[in-house]
């Protein structure tokens, strides 16, 4: 599937740039088992900070829809995006077989989805920017600030390295000897390898003054432990739509 004919010519494909895996049935299939969301913290943490039964969360790359799913019953409004469409045919399937009627599950990537109604309280993004190169992500970054409310929250959980690009030979590849053997359970040295060289992963110093940039404050940072992951608590600071 190619980009939208109304679609400038300069706009990247984010289809394209969806990672081959998310656009492959047998691994979607199994990417719940792969891979745990840790939905149930991540809905704690989000009603630490203020949602409610009255908010509207905005999911934007839900793929299978963990997190979204797993918001529905403590909030007012589920906006779950995704530009794949294998995952959100997932979604969708999961969603009306829970009878949920507070999912709007939506087909559109970070440059390409247009919000209608009032501003977000809150939005997500987890294992989802990093699809998109570094000058594409600051304008996902600068597109979600503006459907988002001011003083609303943005939670990014992203592959991002925290280290410096002289070490990133010998902690690459202690990232990568940690692949497991069954694809079917666990990533494997090949999937990590291929995230590695085909995907768009980028240093936290980089991506960090691009989140100051689209009118976030940092509330809260950590890193993994390998360095190759990042949480963030982000609030914008003011209204640039």
């Amino acid at each position: 599937m190619t980009q939208c004919s109304s679609d400038p010519g300069w706009l990247l494909d984010e289809l394209a740039s969806a990672g081959r895996e998310n656009l492959d049935a047998a691994h979607v299939a199994r990417y719940d088992i792969k891979e745990d969301a840790d939905a149930g913290s991540e809905i704690a943490l989000l009603q630490d900070l203020g949602l409610n039964e009255g908010s509207t969360l905005l999911d934007m790359g839900a793929g299978t829809g963990q997190l979204a799913l797993a918001a529905a019953p403590v909030c007012g409004l589920v906006i779950a995006v995704d530009i794949s469409p294998v995952m959100l045919a997932r979604l969708r399937a999961e969603v009306a077989a829970r009878a949920l009627a507070n999912v709007d599950c939506v087909r559109a990537g970070f440059l390409t989805y247009e919000h209608a109604g009032e501003l977000v309280d809150f939005a997500y993004s987890r294992y989802a920017l990093h699809h998109l190169p570094d000058f594409w992500k600051a304008i996902a970054l600068t597109r979600l600030n503006q459907v988002l409310r001011p003083g609303g929250v943005l939670r990014l959980w992203d592959v991002v390295y925290e280290f410096e690009p002289h070490d990133a030979p010998r902690q690459l590849e202690a990232w990568c000897s940690t692949g497991g053997v069954s694809v079917n359970s666990e990533w494997t040295r090949e999937e990590i390898e291929e995230h590695v060289r085909d995907e768009h992963s980028t240093f936290t110093w980089l991506l960090e003054a691009m989140i100051v940039r689209a009118g976030f404050e940092i509330e809260d940072a950590s890193y993994s432990d390998d360095r190759v992951s990042a949480r963030y608590v982000l609030r914008k600071v003011e209204d640039r739509a």
